[in-house]
């Protein structure tokens, strides 16, 4: 936990919206779960979250992923709040007694969908905006994603210089003194690592039957720490070989995680 979130939740035990902050960091910790769940999925890992005035900020390292898992993992997160989001419109719909005891946690998880849509560092457009720039050099798409969050954290401070002519607005002024700090960082993720299984004490099989085209990043979503996995591969339809997790483990600590399960076969 960042020092100014833990002074912001003081704050607002003193001002009266400690239940606005309380939903907020659930839906700040439901959001960086989801990005956590997706990158698990993929076979990555979350290094370090810390949870910010407004949100909350990922590092680890991004070397090994995929464009398109990356956009994966950036859209886990906002999907979940607008889904919580409409979770709630649901509820009121069905029972709209429970209006005012869910609208602050809606108004929160809606907030989170729409802000992390922008283009700007560290939040989840801006990554995604890294990501559809990349084809143009990693370091160009950089300045290009800092100059947008540069821009972004400038309008949003015009907003707050505005709001000082009639009633000022603390919330954007943190809010752009954020995207200016962040857009010199981004979100990363680690590959998960896995130990080679001791037979001591026994350990269930669990066979699982898939394509010899799948690469072995799409097969470390089956490993599991408590079964010993074996694949059962299929070419066309037909058997074509079995691959025990020893083997699927050698070759991702060879950095292979691009390569189909067809040529570890063939390699080892």
């Amino acid at each position: 936990m960042h020092p100014l979130f833990l002074l912001a939740g003081v704050l607002s035990a003193f001002t009266g919206d400690l239940l606005l902050f309380l939903a907020a960091a659930l839906a700040a910790i439901e959001h960086e779960c989801a990005h956590a769940f997706a990158a698990r999925r993929l076979g990555f890992r979350l290094d370090r979250i810390v949870l910010m005035p407004y949100g909350a900020v990922i590092s680890g390292d991004l070397s090994e992923i995929s464009p398109k898992e990356e956009l994966y993992v950036c859209a886990a997160g906002p999907l979940a709040n607008g889904l919580t989001a409409l979770g709630f419109a649901a509820l009121w719909w069905l029972y709209p007694e429970t209006y005012p005891y869910t609208d602050a946690a809606a108004f929160v998880s809606l907030s989170l969908f729409l802000v992390n849509l922008l283009p700007a560092y560290p939040l989840d457009g801006g990554r995604a905006l890294f990501v559809l720039l990349r084809p143009l050099g990693r370091r160009r798409a950089q300045l290009l994603c800092r100059a947008v969050s540069i821009a972004v954290a400038a309008g949003v401070f015009a907003l707050f210089v505005l709001s000082c002519f009639s009633e000022p607005n603390p919330s954007a002024l943190f809010f752009s003194v954020f995207l200016a700090a962040g857009c010199f960082g981004g979100g990363q993720y680690g590959r998960l690592t896995f130990a080679r299984k001791t037979f001591r004490r026994g350990v269930e099989e669990r066979r699982v039957a898939l394509s010899a085209d799948a690469t072995a990043s799409e097969a470390m979503r089956y490993l599991r720490e408590d079964k010993y996995l074996v694949f059962d591969l299929f070419d066309g339809g037909e058997f074509f070989s079995e691959l025990p997790e020893e083997e699927l483990l050698t070759a991702l600590e060879a950095g292979r995680y691009s390569e189909k399960l067809r040529e570890f076969v063939r390699t080892y």
